[in-house]
């Protein structure tokens, strides 16, 4: 006879997720070039599909440079750092990507850490504490949200991209020890930007400090690629960038860069960087080239970005439903509910793309959305076939 035990609520709660559409299923991806994979556990897993659901915007993730150069520090370095960044992790590998980081984002100081979410939580937590208040944009990753709620601080959350509501709360804080402005610069939901130049403003104003997340931007914006910062013209030793090495970047990790002095800080404070193994040599090595090749190949991140305006155009005249101020490679199509966007997703990989269907918690319900991201690897071929599949979505 079978007993109760202290999981039997799982099974509920993941038949509560089953009726809501909003369960998640693990699958198995095979990736393979030229912006194209192969879904292992599906109903025909030997079908080749163009995959518009990752986030290597420039193709860097196959690129034979970055994997030489990732090849020849496993080679000498091995597997693993072998320990924690502040033990024994931190090897000329990790040394190098630094300042090539502080560099390229023209800052004083750089430091790594083994994810972007790990980045942006032990960032913030180092930064604020019970006697500050932070002020968080309603529309952030979750991993900038998870970060302002664990630091202690006392959290605002402001409506999307509203500046009077941030100088609002700028000035009721104006006693708290510190004031912090958290916000992504691309937002990775309704590919819309920040209003930056505005946010630095205001911080400076209330010597506050500003964070700014450029995860989906670095790489893609301004005219050296750093990001949107530099974009909206805002001089970057005066906040602090954190970004990512695997989305434009192509590989694994996360960083923020900004002074030295806060960067030492970090140092001695951030934990998810002080209590994790250090990333991989070979991580390190092979983002150093793609930094590289960034700044070499402008006309990736143009063509990326030129693609994505004519294919926004085209999807609203089509009729679907795109935000406003989408501007980058992050193409969302609103759908609403989650079962239709289910539907939606499930069509157009019978037709070989394969979207991302996003759903609550991860927005807000009555917005579930399909997510739709370019790359320098899908070229004319992966775009065009996109296109023609989204016309057959809707019957034209």
């Amino acid at each position: 006879m079978l007993t109760s035990g202290p999981f039997d609520w799982t099974s509920d709660s993941l038949h509560n997720l089953d009726e809501r559409g909003l369960r998640r299923a693990r699958r198995t991806i095979e990736p393979l070039s030229g912006g194209r994979c192969r879904l292992r556990n599906s109903a025909d897993p030997e079908a080749i599909l163009w995959n518009f659901a990752g986030n290597d915007y420039l193709g860097l993730a196959e690129d034979s440079r970055v994997l030489a150069a990732a090849q020849s520090a496993l080679s000498e370095s091995g597997t693993g750092s072998r320990a924690s960044a502040l033990v024994t992790g931190r090897t000329i590998w990790h040394e190098r990507l630094e300042s090539r980081l502080a560099e390229f984002k023209q800052c004083e100081a750089a430091l790594l850490f083994p994810t972007g979410y790990a980045a942006n939580v032990g960032t913030i937590c180092g930064l604020v504490g019970n006697d500050d208040v932070v002020l968080c944009d309603r529309l952030n990753h979750a991993s900038l949200v998870d970060g302002c709620r664990l630091s202690g601080a006392t959290l605002r959350v402001y409506p999307h991209n509203d500046l009077t509501i941030v100088e609002r709360e700028l000035r009721k804080a104006a006693s708290a020890r510190r004031r912090l402005i958290v916000t992504d610069s691309l937002f990775s939901m309704d590919g819309d930007a920040a209003r930056l130049a505005d946010l630095a403003c205001l911080a400076e104003e209330h010597n506050a400090m500003l964070l700014v997340d450029e995860a989906h931007a670095t790489g893609l914006f301004s005219e050296r690629g750093t990001g949107l910062l530099e974009a909206a013209g805002v001089k970057l030793p005066h906040v602090l960038a954190v970004g990512t090495l695997s989305k434009a970047l192509g590989g694994q990790g996360g960083f923020v860069t900004g002074p030295q002095s806060v960067i030492d800080w970090l140092w001695n404070s951030a934990r998810t960087q002080m209590f994790s193994t250090a990333l991989t040599p070979a991580a390190c090595a092979g983002a150093v080239t793609a930094i590289d090749i960034i700044e070499q190949e402008p006309q990736r991140r143009r063509w990326v970005l030129e693609q994505s305006a004519q294919l926004i155009a085209e999807l609203r005249k089509q009729g679907w439903t795109i935000p406003e101020n989408t501007c980058g490679p992050i193409i969302p199509l609103l759908i609403g509910e989650p079962g239709p966007t289910l539907e939606l997703a499930d069509q157009l990989q019978n037709q070989g793309c394969l979207t991302a269907a996003i759903r609550p918690p991860t927005v807000p319900h009555k917005t579930s959305r399909l997510r739709i991201s370019l790359s320098w690897a899908h070229q004319e071929d992966g775009v065009n076939a996109l296109r023609s599949a989204l016309k057959r979505c809707q019957g034209r």
